[in-house]
């Protein structure tokens, strides 16, 4: 199958990354060329490394790298499935989606890998529904994969959707739309509920980190993990929560707020509530 992903940065060449070891043609795609040799780029370094650690053998680490095409997204519209992963912001993702709709023809699936925003804000004024398939960061490695459904997604549609997720190796859920849907939901409040902690001084960042790892069995602290998403995207999933429930208690702490003012956003930018340079 041929497959675009739209949205070059981490996320969306993790994404590329299974697709392309699964045995997909992937057109990865970003606002410039440069911006998505640059994903191309990080994939090569991915599967280099777990060639180089015996998890891959080397032909097919060099085999998943050349079904991956740096591009535009205008190339986009002679795939059978398009995977946006850009920046989470409904306006950004609306305006894409309706590029699109004018450039494919109408048997081409729209799916989002939105983590917390409406589907069917998102299929709002388009030809046809965009399902979402949530991966999670590294997405080579995650298994999770949250297949979700809004009110106008047609359950053939969303079943296709969970069976190639399925294809690609990973465990999907079926979900249906909701603030967050169901791991950001109930993770993200508690991320940010540590950095209410870490502002007030109840303890520093070690230690509410090894506090959760030992106390609650966690693989990873709350903060060393909002470090690892991108605080830009937990404050935005924050806010989301807010706006759509109405309900304060999903207020984001104002040292998130800060920290991405700052530019701190974890280790992509590298550094956060931890220094990765």
């Amino acid at each position: 199958m041929n497959i675009a992903v739209i949205g070059a940065g981490t996320m969306g060449a993790g994404i590329a990354q299974v697709f392309a070891s699964a045995g997909h043609d992937v057109l990865l795609c970003d606002m410039s060329l440069e911006l998505a040799q640059r994903g191309r780029g990080i994939i090569e370094k991915n599967l280099r490394r777990q060639a180089e650690k015996g998890r891959l053998k080397p032909e097919e680490a060099e085999a998943a790298l050349a079904r991956v095409t740096p591009g535009l997204s205008d190339g986009a519209a002679g795939c059978a499935l398009i995977l946006e992963a850009v920046a989470e912001r409904m306006d950004v993702k609306r305006a894409l989606f309706g590029q699109l709709d004018k450039l494919c023809p109408a048997g081409t699936v729209f799916a989002s890998n939105t983590s917390s925003l409406s589907l069917t804000e998102l299929s709002l004024g388009l030809s046809r529904p965009v399902v979402g398939m949530h991966f999670f960061n590294p997405a080579p490695v995650m298994a999770l994969v949250e297949v979700i459904s809004g009110l106008t997604t047609p359950k053939d549609l969303a079943d296709r959707v969970y069976e190639l997720a399925r294809s690609l190796g990973k465990e999907p859920v079926r979900v249906r739309e909701a603030p967050g849907f169901v791991v950001n939901r109930i993770l993200i409040p508690m991320i940010n509920e540590a950095v209410f902690t870490l502002s007030e001084g109840v303890a520093d960042a070690e230690s509410i980190d090894r506090a959760m790892k030992l106390g609650a069995n966690h693989p990873i602290g709350p903060l060393a993990l909002a470090d690892l998403i991108g605080l830009d995207v937990v404050l935005s999933i924050c806010e989301t929560l807010q706006r759509e429930f109405g309900d304060d208690k999903y207020r984001p702490a104002p040292l998130l707020r800060q920290m991405v003012r700052a530019g701190r956003l974890g280790r992509k930018s590298g550094g956060g509530f931890y220094d990765y340079n």
